[in-house]
């Protein structure tokens, strides 16, 4: 079977998936892309980061009614590629209503040395932040974010801030953490006053 490359919108489960960039602030040690080239026959290492026509150009070829939703989220940080995303998003939304996500590693504002979030009022319907850890150590010597320690609490305050312009929050781990870590994040969520997702390690 042929594989498609400069993928920039597949399929999942019951969404749709826009991939933006390569390009990401983190190294995670668990990140799908160090494991395997993409998502079945689809190669998501781009060779060229798209524009919006781009992107509509693909999409457009989907059934778009078989989906739940539209997530942002391929093989690097979808908010690095904030103007694209917003443009495209709202396009998306203007024709076809669907609900959309952002998964994200929450550095966000650490990159544009600025709130962002504002830009996701009345576009952007849930943000899925990866928490990875409970901590900033513990999480600096898994995701080898550019910014140290520091990301951990630029995540968390990014989370917070969403939290005033996207009706949906959540942050994110993967199961295969101890259960007292476990248990450390929900804290965290329940403290931000947001959810935890739980989910399995993606191999």
């Amino acid at each position: 079977m042929k594989h498609r490359d400069n993928v920039y919108v597949y399929e999942l489960n019951d969404n749709l998936y826009i991939n933006l960039t390569n390009k990401c602030t983190s190294n995670c040690e668990f990140c799908v892309r160090n494991q395997k080239d993409g998502i079945g026959t689809d190669v998501l290492w781009l060779r060229k980061e798209p524009d919006t026509a781009d992107i509509m150009e693909q999409f457009n070829n989907f059934d778009v009614s078989k989906y739940k939703q539209i997530v942002f989220c391929g093989y690097g940080e979808p908010t690095l590629r904030l103007d694209t995303l917003i443009e495209t998003a709202r396009e998306i939304k203007q024709k076809y209503g669907l609900p959309i996500r952002i998964n994200t590693n929450g550095h966000a504002n650490l990159y544009y040395k600025k709130d962002i979030t504002p830009r996701f009022e009345g576009i952007i319907d849930k943000v899925s932040i990866s928490l990875n850890h409970s901590d900033a150590a513990a999480y600096d010597n898994i995701c080898h974010s550019i910014y140290g320690l520091d990301a951990f609490q630029g995540m968390l305050d990014f989370a917070e801030k969403c939290k005033l312009h996207v009706p949906s929050v959540t942050l994110t781990i993967v199961d295969i953490l101890p259960e007292e870590v476990q248990n450390e994040c929900r804290v965290i969520a329940d403290t931000i006053g947001v959810e935890l997702k739980i989910r399995p390690l993606i191999s």
